[in-house]
Protein backbone atom coordinates (compact mmCIF):
# COMPACT_ATOMS: atom_id res chain seq x y z
CA UNK A 1 0.00 0.00 0.00
CA UNK A 2 3.10 2.33 0.49
CA UNK A 3 4.32 2.37 -2.87
CA UNK A 4 1.21 3.08 -4.42
CA UNK A 5 0.93 6.44 -2.28
CA UNK A 6 4.52 7.05 -3.50
CA UNK A 7 3.78 6.32 -7.12
CA UNK A 8 0.29 8.45 -6.97
CA UNK A 9 2.13 11.14 -5.11
CA UNK A 10 5.02 11.26 -8.15
CA UNK A 11 2.92 11.18 -10.39
CA UNK A 12 0.92 14.45 -9.19
CA UNK A 13 4.52 16.13 -8.97
CA UNK A 14 4.91 15.00 -12.77
CA UNK A 15 1.64 16.54 -13.64
CA UNK A 16 2.11 19.87 -11.93
CA UNK A 17 5.11 20.08 -13.18
CA UNK A 18 4.29 19.46 -16.53
CA UNK A 19 1.42 21.96 -16.18
CA UNK A 20 3.88 24.85 -14.85
CA UNK A 21 6.35 24.57 -17.78
CA UNK A 22 3.41 24.49 -20.22
CA UNK A 23 2.05 27.41 -18.28
CA UNK A 24 5.67 29.29 -18.23
CA UNK A 25 5.98 28.63 -22.41
CA UNK A 26 2.31 29.80 -22.91
CA UNK A 27 3.05 33.10 -21.32
CA UNK A 28 6.55 33.20 -22.67
CA UNK A 29 5.33 32.53 -26.53
CA UNK A 30 2.45 35.74 -25.54
CA UNK A 31 5.04 38.08 -24.70
CA UNK A 32 4.39 38.23 -20.54
CA UNK A 33 7.78 38.77 -19.95
CA UNK A 34 8.49 42.22 -21.07
CA UNK A 35 5.18 42.67 -19.07
CA UNK A 36 6.05 41.59 -15.71
CA UNK A 37 9.39 42.93 -15.38
CA UNK A 38 7.96 46.28 -16.83
CA UNK A 39 5.26 46.21 -13.80
CA UNK A 40 7.60 44.82 -11.54
CA UNK A 41 10.40 47.70 -12.39
CA UNK A 42 7.40 49.93 -11.70
CA UNK A 43 6.37 48.77 -8.28
CA UNK A 44 10.09 48.64 -7.12
CA UNK A 45 10.58 52.36 -8.38
CA UNK A 46 7.52 53.09 -6.09
CA UNK A 47 8.74 51.46 -3.04
CA UNK A 48 11.91 53.23 -3.29
CA UNK A 49 10.23 56.10 -4.09
CA UNK A 50 11.88 56.90 -6.98
CA UNK A 51 9.17 57.07 -9.63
Amino acid sequence: MEKTGKKARAAVRLLLVGAAVCLLAAGTARGEVRTVLTKAANICMECIGIG
